[in-house]
């Protein structure tokens, strides 16, 4: 399998997690490195088990979620995404501020989990194609973080370009992403 044809394919998977860094981080007043590199190792850490896990499991893992995988990632990025669009109307800019990090707990494990179950099916397909996995793991991994980095400090300016309202825009960008999933998966 050529690098290009993997970068390709890492490519398609790591726009979601550059999308949903976007989208997370154009409601706040800014991301250190520190943190982008936290959800960027997050995302590209589920981006690389994924696959893997995909692959081992072999063909009884698609016969168990992939009649629904795609509702699943469409609820779990709904769900955040909803939850962004409350808080926009919600809370004043005083309990914004005083938010815990967005780049930890549970709303991060969530994220990353949404936006790497199509990776789950890709390493699946290779296992069935009998490809290597370690290879194309790596480079979806790697290539989820950099772009998770990518958009996670895009974001900030994209949010201070949307003004007042960036958290309701991250929230419908969220709920994007996981239409489009529905839509692509609905539509074979």
């Amino acid at each position: 399998m050529s690098f290009i044809f993997i970068f390709g394919i890492a490519a398609a998977l790591a726009m979601d997690c550059f999308a949903v860094a976007l989208g997370s981080a154009a409601g706040a007043k800014g991301l250190s490195m520190r943190q982008a590199v936290r959800m960027a190792g997050f995302f590209g850490g589920f981006q690389f088990f994924m696959p893997v896990v995909g692959w081992l499991a072999g063909a009884r893992l698609l016969g168990l979620i992939g009649d629904f995988d795609h509702w699943v990632a469409f609820g779990l990025l709904a769900a955040v995404g909803g939850h962004m669009i409350y808080e926009s109307f919600e809370l004043s800019e005083e309990e914004k501020e005083a938010r815990p990090d967005r780049t930890r707990g549970k709303r991060l494990l969530v994220l990353s989990i949404a936006t790497s179950i199509d990776s789950l099916a890709v390493g699946l397909s290779l296992g069935v194609m009998g490809a290597s996995i370690l290879y194309p793991a790596a480079v979806i991994g790697l290539t989820s973080f950099v772009m998770t980095v990518v958009g996670a400090r895009l974001g900030p300016v994209v949010g201070r370009l949307a003004g007042r309202r960036a958290e309701l825009v991250g929230g419908l960008v969220l709920i994007g992403i996981g239409v489009k999933i529905l839509v692509e998966h609905l539509g074979d």
